[in-house]
């Protein structure tokens, strides 16, 4: 099978065709989970307040990579009329995401149990900073991934891992909801915390396996960053077989073999080299 066929089936794959998302979710997270539902097919409607997403005066490139295929629609919802035009449309919806703190969802008139009462079939998924009773307390991706124990020097992170993780949790809790209230007929409600989702993402690190001298953590010569002629090159001959053609490759597979066979090549000649001998490595120029 081609790789344009593949390419083409995957856009036809839409098992959420049909099914219609509400979201009220600002900034990245919701916008993200919101994103990755469209693709499987869902209709979805974010409504933004009159002031619009702060995500769009941030990165206006990002915000539209976020919003491909979603229409917006702005309401007010601190006013009775907005809230009513939002109540009419979550008459028809299937899932409502939101990323308010719960106070500011009763001020909305959102919270769990008037929705409920007025929208039976809908279900909810609510992204919030932490779980439970602390729901309240404020947040964002640098000080979950602080917290997470991922941040180590005076180095903002290279990307923002606590929120983008705490998307996909999103995406899973929105398609969980969505199968049980098929299977007992009426709305799930669930909420995911981005806390949480930081903390998942640093399993590894907590369990030590990317610690200084582990296995992932530089031991193994075959798993780490070189630098080549013109760049740097990341190698990641974990298994036998992969490791035994990069010995081949770099006749040797010693630290010092291996760097020295960096040095020697391009970026672009490693990443030929690396699809001929089937090697997982990916270099790049500096």
């Amino acid at each position: 099978m081609t790789a344009d066929l593949l390419a083409r089936r995957s856009r036809q794959f839409k098992p959420l065709h049909g099914v219609r998302v509400t979201t009220l979710a600002l900034n990245l997270p919701g916008p993200v989970a919101a994103a990755r539902l469209r693709a499987l097919g869902a209709e979805v409607v974010k409504i933004e307040p009159p002031g619009g997403d702060p995500m769009q005066q941030l990165s206006p490139a990002l915000y539209r990579a976020m919003h491909r295929g979603v229409k917006v629609q702005t309401l007010d919802l601190k006013t009775a009329a907005g809230q009513a035009a939002l109540d009419a449309r979550l008459h028809d919806s299937d899932l409502l995401f939101t990323a308010f703190r719960p106070a500011a969802l009763k001020r909305l008139g959102l919270e769990r149990r008037g929705l409920a009462a007025r929208h039976p079939q809908l279900s909810s998924v609510r992204i919030v900073g932490y779980p439970g009773r602390q729901a309240h307390l404020a947040g964002h991706d640098l000080t979950f991934q602080a917290e997470a124990g991922l941040i180590d020097t005076a180095q903002l992170p290279s990307t923002l891992l606590a929120d983008m993780t705490g998307a996909l949790l999103a995406v899973e809790a929105a398609l969980a909801a969505l199968l049980q209230s098929r299977q007992q007929g009426r709305g799930v409600w669930l909420d995911v915390a981005l806390s949480e989702a930081a903390r998942f993402a640093a399993v590894p690190r907590r369990l030590g396996i990317t610690a200084p001298g582990q296995m992932l953590g530089g031991a193994l010569p075959a798993y780490g960053v070189y630098r080549c002629a013109d760049g740097l090159v990341a190698i990641a001959a974990l298994e036998p077989h992969f490791a035994q053609k990069l010995q081949q490759a770099a006749q040797g597979g010693a630290r010092r073999q291996i760097a020295h066979w960096c040095r020697q090549h391009t970026a672009a000649q490693l990443m030929a080299l690396a699809q001929q001998r089937d090697l997982p490595l990916w270099a790049w120029t500096t």
